[in-house]
């Protein structure tokens, strides 16, 4: 019942991270530069995202335009792209893998097809997890450093947005309900070495039960 519980947990922290890396994918908001003007027209928010630039007026008008060219994007962004897209499908992938290897449930059959299930789950979402947490760790130090540098004017200052928080809390919850899968599935394994099964004590008792009667017989 414990590790029924257990899973049902993880199962919730994926769905969770699978929720939250998504969002994080598509969010406008990864880099964030608030550019503050006296004319009502300045452009007072300027955001940088994977796939979308978006610029916030102090008139309360959003302008987005959008990424198309590959080529032409720095290398840092089309590995977030990459990172984080790997992300969103494994993590998708885990968490319904999760569904069959989880105990609670009758999909998978019998429980040797329920632990490789939980297996697979679990490599699912820690390489998910670590796929999500590279491109936000590479971002927030990518914009301290910018943000630390003497040599970079104050106006080319940017801060990391909410999409960078987002992306590194689902990757962590990943990362954990991973590590949940992978440890019920140890826990289910059976241990054939360390216990000898009972049918061979059994059978060792009989044959030297065996043994010493035919030993008798032959003294007399």
């Amino acid at each position: 019942m414990a590790s029924a519980a257990l899973q049902l947990f993880a199962f919730g922290l994926a769905l969770s991270g699978v929720s939250g890396v998504l969002t994080a994918t598509l969010l406008p908001n990864w880099l964030v530069h608030v550019d503050r003007g006296s004319g009502i027209i300045t452009a007072l928010v300027q955001l940088q995202g994977l796939w979308l630039d978006c610029t916030w007026y102090s008139t309360g008008v959003l302008s987005c335009s959008s990424k198309d060219s590959v080529l032409s994007l720095p290398g840092h962004v089309q590995a977030a792209r990459a990172a984080m897209v790997l992300a969103c499908i494994l993590s998708a992938l885990g968490a319904c893998t999760s569904t069959v290897g989880m105990t609670c449930t009758r999909l998978g059959g019998d429980r040797k097809t329920k632990r490789h299930a939980a297996l697979v789950a679990s490599v699912c979402l820690q390489v998910a997890g670590v796929s999500g947490l590279i491109p936000t760790v590479w971002y927030t130090k990518e914009i301290i450093a910018n943000f630390v540098d003497l040599a970079v004017p104050e106006s080319n200052k940017q801060e990391p947005g909410g999409a960078v928080y987002v992306g590194f809390i689902s990757a962590v919850l990943l990362l954990v309900s991973g590590v949940i899968f992978c440890t019920s599935y140890v826990q289910e394994r059976p241990q054939a070495w360390l216990h000898q099964p009972r049918w061979q004590n059994t059978m060792s008792a009989t044959q030297l039960e065996t043994n010493s009667a035919y030993h008798l017989k032959d003294y007399v």
